[in-house]
């Protein structure tokens, strides 16, 4: 199997021993993921997980007039579909792609039966659950605490770092309704970010363009996360 499609891109699965691997590996559908594309609806009964290679994708919290908020993101860091092995099989959130991409879908029964073997796979995913557990309740603070200049500036960093580009592909728009936040602020805080020369913004297109800058103006909430990952998870690479 070429680089291009191996599974191993996602980290998770580039960290298991050749047995545990193996064990997956035939089972593993590879799938390509565009933007918007829903993995997983609230309360939906999960059959599969995923494992992300150089897609993102968003979990948001959804109220019952339909508005959203993003709580954590996973690309080729994790997994989508941590209530399966933690048993609760359904979770109140959605799983909505925000960057197309490519990922790896494995029946939720085959990972439940390996996680319950009680090997190194059990526990390298309680270690990502709690990493993303983090992510979430940091960006639960994040949005209480913080202006929205530095909401947009973490965002933009955790994407980047879950991305093999520099780029990225999303409307204001859609920037808004993962922050949970009137479009017209993001249009105000991207056009500032901008006038500063750390990002471009053309047709729903955002390249990063002076990454330390975004790192100088960003909260707390970016460099608590990141450090939660690089300490529980040792597979990360350069920017997690």
């Amino acid at each position: 199997m070429s680089l291009q499609h191996d599974p191993r891109q996602n980290h998770l699965l580039a960290a298991l021993a050749l047995d545990e691997y193996k064990r997956l590996a035939d089972n593993l559908e590879r799938i390509e993921l565009k933007l918007g594309d829903s993995l997983v609806e609230s309360g939906q009964m999960m059959r599969h997980v995923y494992f992300p290679t150089d897609c993102i994708v968003s979990l948001l919290c959804v109220m019952e007039d339909g508005d959203s908020t993003e709580i954590g993101v996973v690309g080729g860091e994790g997994i989508v579909g941590i209530s399966l092995f933690m048993g609760g099989e359904t979770t109140p959130s959605r799983a909505i792609v925000q960057s197309a991409g490519t990922a790896y879908r494995l029946k939720g029964q085959l990972l439940k039966d390996e996680f319950y073997r009680a090997g190194p796979l059990q526990g390298l995913l309680l270690r990502y659950t709690q990493a993303l557990l983090t992510q979430m309740a940091q960006t639960a603070v994040c949005n209480r605490h913080h202006s929205l200049d530095q909401q947009l500036c973490r965002w933009l960093l955790l994407s980047l770092d879950r991305l093999p580009t520099n780029e990225l592909v999303m409307t204001q728009e859609l920037i808004a309704n993962m922050l949970g936040v009137r479009r017209e602020g993001v249009t105000e805080s991207a056009g500032k970010l901008q006038r500063a020369g750390l990002i471009s913004y053309h047709r729903g297109r955002i390249s990063i363009l002076d990454r330390p800058g975004l790192e100088a103006r960003v909260c707390e909430c970016y460099g608590v996360v990141k450090k939660e990952y690089n300490r529980l998870l040792s597979y990360h690479r350069p920017g997690l």
